[in-house]
């Protein structure tokens, strides 16, 4: 049967590059994804597969409940875009002006529909349930997955596991951890508040720019001084926005950025010294601050049992595919709360485009549409090596 599965996943990829071109021409912001919704439940309308909208806002949860007994286990993609104006030429461009699916979660939605169509004529075949979890608004915290889980929608699933379009990652390569896979990301937010004044006569302001400048040097040391060089954290600083004129000095300076770390201790000891460091630098110069701290997404902590399924089975769905154990990444995913809610693992599906690299969130990102069945078909391997491993 499984081989007779991944032959069916291979005779939908065009189905797969079709779904993801349109809904690559059709993008929709996080907490948005309207029309997306209800093109994901027009399919499971088609097919005739019972599914649940508007799960802790655009969620749905599709079932699939096989013949023999099993568990229940999901496979979840997210498809929420970003307000990036594309870049790409190509004949799926983005029609909706400042959006654009830059992240691959267009991907992610075809795979999966894509996955549901393969394995509908083998319903009765299959061992225990399969949720399609189809996730919105992972992009922007607070994110979709929390409000999904606290709809208690997922309460009697056994496992979880999604996997991630990844341009990093050459296609053919499948990418995950036993442990810390994706960072803990927060946002941060420091408006300085000085005087401003006539660039000829600095001695009578209280100049936000060169305060915000001290202030951007000196954040930078709390890693490289006060994080144990053991642990992995990131501090940085995205944007710096200050002054309207080259002769007036600025009364006020705003600089925003990101924090990455793996474990809860060195987050709360990097907020202490950010704390620090603002109030004296500010303090120093007789100036006012505002400091937002916003806790984001926590870290993507695999469990071993669950991604020792992945790196060991994930060939079996397919002979040309090999994995591998890697670091941690930096980036961040909201299917942290998956995994601290139930057993699984995520992982990147390599999806690397030769000759165009564009980063992830990049006005010209794109990925190799040959990745969509490698996606698929892991998914439903996991779920797989899952029923087998505990029935």
């Amino acid at each position: 049967m499984w081989n007779n599965i991944f032959t069916a996943i291979d005779e939908q990829y065009e189905s797969m590059v079709n779904t993801r071109r349109y809904l690559h021409q059709y993008p929709e912001v996080s907490f948005e994804e309207k029309e997306t919704a209800k093109f994901i439940t027009s399919t499971y309308d088609r097919l005739g597969i019972p599914y649940e909208s508007n799960v802790g806002g655009n969620g749905i949860l599709a079932t699939l409940k096989g013949g023999k007994p099993g568990k229940k286990v999901a496979l979840r993609a997210d498809f929420d875009a970003l307000p990036i104006q594309e870049e790409n030429r190509v004949d799926y461009k983005s029609k909706i002006d400042g959006v654009m699916h830059a992240c691959g979660h267009d991907g992610h939605t075809a795979s999966l529909l894509g996955l549901a169509e393969a394995l509908l004529p083998f319903q009765e075949e299959l061992p225990g349930t399969l949720v399609f979890l189809h996730q919105h608004a992972e992009e922007y915290a607070p994110g979709g997955a929390k409000p999904i889980i606290e709809s208690g929608a997922l309460d009697d699933v056994d496992a979880v596991f999604g996997t991630h379009l990844w341009v990093n990652t050459p296609l053919g390569v499948i990418q995950t951890s036993r442990g810390p896979f994706m960072a803990g990301a927060d946002r941060f937010h420091i408006k300085v508040k000085g005087k401003g004044g006539h660039g000829a006569i600095p001695h009578q302001t209280k100049d936000a720019i060169v305060i915000a400048s001290q202030l951007v040097t000196s954040l930078q040391q709390i890693i490289s001084r006060r994080v144990n060089p053991l642990d992995t954290a990131v501090l940085t600083v995205g944007t710096f926005e200050a002054g309207d004129a080259f002769n007036v000095i600025a009364d006020s300076a705003t600089i925003t950025g990101t924090v990455r770390t793996f474990d809860a201790s060195v987050q709360e000891m990097i907020i202490e010294e950010m704390e620090k460091i603002i109030k004296g630098t500010c303090t120093g110069y007789d100036a006012d601050y505002d400091f937002d701290y916003l806790k984001g997404y926590t870290p993507v902590i695999n469990h071993p049992e669950e991604a020792d399924l992945i790196l060991q089975d994930a060939p079996k769905a397919d002979a040309s595919l090999i994995t591998e154990e890697v670091e941690p990444s930096m980036a961040g995913e909201d299917f942290a709360y998956y995994l601290e809610n139930k057993p699984g693992a995520y992982y990147f599906t390599g999806a690397q485009i030769p000759d165009h690299y564009y980063p992830h969130h990049h006005p010209k990102f794109n990925f190799d549409e040959r990745a969509l069945p490698h996606a698929a078909k892991t998914l439903i391997q996991a779920y797989r090596s899952y029923q087998e491993e505990h029935n």
